[in-house]
C-alpha cells in the first residue's frame, strides 16, 4: 500500500517563503554594501593619487593629449603642457613625449600641437617626441609604451589632470612601464569644487570599467576648455 502524502501546513509554507525572502534581502543588501565599498574605495584612491607630485627622475615626461583647435591647445591641454615644461626645466627627465591623434577634419594631431607649443616655450625639438596616435587614454598609453620600448626607455612621469592620474598610472604599469605621476595644478579640472567632484566621479567610473574589462572609457569634460 503506497504511503499517503500530506500537504505542508499553510503556516509552514508561509514560514519557508518568509525565510527565502529574508535571505534574498540579505543578499541584495550585502551586494549593495560591497558595491558601495568598492566605489567609495576607488573614489578615495582617485582623490589620494591626485594629490601626489612625484619628481623622481625618469627617462621621459609623458603628456596625455587633450583637445586642440587648429594647432592651439585647449586650456586643459595647455595646463598639462605647462606642467611638462616646468618638469623638464627642473631636470626631471631629458625628453618630453606628447601623445594623441586627431579628429576627422583636424589639421593637427594633439601630439603635434603639444610639441609645437613646447618648442615655442623653448624646449629643443630634439628633446620632444610626438606620438601622433591614440584616440583615448588606453590607446595613447599603449602607443607611448611601444615607442619607449623601441628606444629602450622604461620609466615615465605622467602628466595629466589630477583625477586622471590613477587611471593613467594603472594603464602605464599594465603596459610595462615604470610610471608615476606629477599632475597639473591649474586649468579647468581644478578650477571649482564642482569640476573637481565631477572629475573624481568620472574617473572612478572609468577606472572601475577599465579594471573590469581592460577597455578604455573616456568621458568628455563639462568644464570650459
Amino acid at each position: 500500500m503506497a504511503p499517503q502524502r500530506t500537504a505542508m501546513e499553510p503556516g509552514k509554507q508561509r514560514g519557508c517563503g518568509a525565510g527565502l525572502l529574508r535571505w534574498a534581502r540579505r543578499l541584495v543588501v550585502g551586494a549593495l554594501l560591497m558595491g558601495s565599498v568598492l566605489v567609495g574605495g576607488t573614489a578615495f584612491r582617485v582623490w589620494q593619487v591626485a594629490r601626489i607630485d612625484d619628481y623622481t627622475k625618469a627617462d621621459a615626461i609623458v603628456v596625455l593629449g587633450a583637445a586642440q583647435y587648429s594647432g592651439t591647445p585647449s586650456t586643459v591641454f595647455e595646463a598639462r603642457l605647462d606642467r611638462a615644461y616646468n618638469l623638464f626645466e627642473a631636470g626631471v627627465a631629458p625628453r618630453v613625449i606628447t601623445v594623441g591623434g586627431k579628429q576627422d577634419g583636424d589639421l593637427y594631431t594633439e601630439a603635434a600641437s603639444g610639441k609645437n607649443y613646447l618648442e615655442a616655450r623653448g624646449i629643443p625639438a630634439d628633446n620632444i617626441l610626438a606620438v601622433e596616435t591614440g584616440s583615448d587614454t588606453l590607446r595613447s598609453i599603449e602607443a607611448v609604451a611601444s615607442e619607449m620600448d623601441a628606444r629602450e626607455l622604461s620609466s615615465a612621469v605622467l602628466v595629466s589632470d589630477p583625477w586622471h592620474s590613477l587611471r593613467t598610472r594603472t594603464m602605464a604599469r599594465d603596459a610595462g612601464l615604470k610610471a608615476w605621476t606629477a599632475p597639473t595644478r591649474t586649468g579647468p579640472a581644478v578650477y571649482t569644487r564642482e569640476s573637481q567632484a565631477h572629475g573624481i566621479l568620472r574617473e572612478t567610473g572609468a577606472l572601475l570599467w577599465y579594471q573590469l574589462t581592460h577597455f578604455s572609457a573616456d568621458f568628455k569634460y563639462t568644464a570650459g576648455q
